[in-house]
């Protein structure tokens, strides 16, 4: 399906391919695995602040629904195309698969650039979406959330919007939602959080003393930032931190206080004064105990892979790695890799429990999303680590053979509709 052709829809298919193969899937039943149910790209109209009108490329693939309705994000950025939605939302298959939630893969995205538009612009473009897709979601259908480029206000629009639509309040349509609304308190911080227990959990694994052990987080947006003051509460030094204008470093340890209010001021870590720039490829470079790329993806590649100098590498962004990188990696036995499909499943995992309170309009505690939360990354944590083990596998495979056969399985019992 040429539809599809992008780099990280290839890279997607790349890791499918290799779990197929180890696990024997049959070449007839793969392509059905593979491609995604459904796709829609939609073109949104909306008048700008000046007057003028320009239109906007909307996406929303949804890989499958044989578990249940389908879960992911909305992303708003300006390289934004269908083959990258694709691929996130095959990824998001095998880790709600592999997390065991009921749920198939989503993703949808808008190629624009938030930083450069107005609330009132982005508000009129998250509800043309929302309308748009209406015949395709819903809380048994399609779940949105948010994601890189979005927040809980632009949920809040999605959810007005649908509701709006069908004469009262649907709170479960999406999640991520302010907690006024529905929202699940723990949700904007559940990434990572979850990244951050599962470091720990790995430092535990390779007794690394975490009051002694350094950080690097390329991308210090929600996830990257949530990660580094979690990691700071276990006892770990940030010494690198990233976003999109550059790198800091700072081997004494990063004052994670003064960085936030510097980015708040600047919107922008580049230009913190406790700290020396550098770039985001030489930040990957850095030597530390735990890097954390928290970006976008196809960071870590053939060319850099062999010049990481970490123990730990954390993937809390979704397909940081490429599977040339992998090769590399799997010659280095000092990294312990955790993998994207559990590294950053904290989100779905909480945005489920959101989904769930709604549906029951019955809602928890902050410290019991937390320990349900920790229960569920736990589990999976120790069941990747046991198969690695027993069956000589990469941390990466022995995830997504796990997710993958799930799926695998889950379709063959349901049969094929004729």
């Amino acid at each position: 399906m040429q539809i599809y052709d992008h780099p990280t829809f290839q890279m997607a298919c790349q890791q499918f391919d290799l779990v197929a193969d180890l696990l024997e899937i049959p070449e007839c039943d793969r392509d059905r695995l593979k491609f995604p149910k459904r796709s829609m790209v939609v073109a949104l109209p909306i008048e700008r602040d000046d007057g003028c009108t320009e239109v906007f490329a909307g996406y929303r693939v949804q890989h499958h629904l044989t578990l249940g309705p389908t879960k992911g994000g909305l992303r708003y950025h300006p390289d934004v195309t269908l083959g990258e939605v694709a691929a996130l939302a095959m990824w998001m298959s095998w880790k709600c698969a592999l997390t065991g939630l009921p749920y198939g893969g989503a993703k949808g995205g808008i190629a624009c650039d938030p930083r450069t538009m107005s609330a009132g612009e982005l508000e009129r473009l998250t509800r043309r979406f929302t309308q748009e897709m209406i015949p395709f979601i819903g809380p048994q259908v399609d779940v949105m959330a948010p994601d890189m480029g979005t927040n809980e206000q632009v949920m809040a629009w999605m959810m007005d919007t649908y509701s709006m639509h069908v004469g009262h309040t649907v709170p479960g349509i999406v999640t991520g939602k302010p907690v006024s609304l529905g929202g699940s308190v723990g949700r904007r911080e559940a990434t990572g959080r979850g990244v951050a227990y599962l470091i720990n959990r790995a430092m535990d694994t390779l007794q690394l003393d975490a009051a002694k052990a350094t950080a690097v987080v390329q991308g210090f947006g929600n996830v990257g930032s949530v990660t580094a003051y979690s990691l700071a509460k276990y006892g770990v030094k940030i010494v690198g931190a990233s976003d999109v204008a550059g790198g800091l470093y700072n081997p004494a340890g990063l004052d994670l206080d003064r960085l936030a209010a510097h980015l708040a001021r600047h919107k922008t870590v580049a230009g913190f004064a406790e700290a020396e720039p550098v770039t985001n490829e030489q930040l990957l470079r850095l030597p530390c105990d735990i890097l954390v790329p928290a970006a976008l993806e196809r960071q870590i590649t053939e060319a850099n892979a062999g010049r990481l100098r970490c123990r730990i590498l954390a993937e809390a962004a979704n397909g940081p790695t490429t599977p040339a990188a992998d090769r590399i990696i799997a010659e280095r036995p000092e990294i312990f890799v955790l993998p994207d499909v559990l590294c950053n499943a904290g989100g779905v995992i909480v945005s489920y429990f959101e989904w769930v309170q709604d549906l029951q309009s019955f809602f928890w505690t902050e410290t019991e999303v937390a320990e349900k939360l920790f229960r569920i990354l736990e589990h999976a944590f120790v069941e990747i680590l046991k198969l690695s083990r027993t069956r000589g596998l990469s941390m990466r495979l022995a995830a997504l053979r796990l997710g993958v056969k799930r799926l695998h399985d889950a379709k063959r019992i349901r049969g094929l509709f004729p």
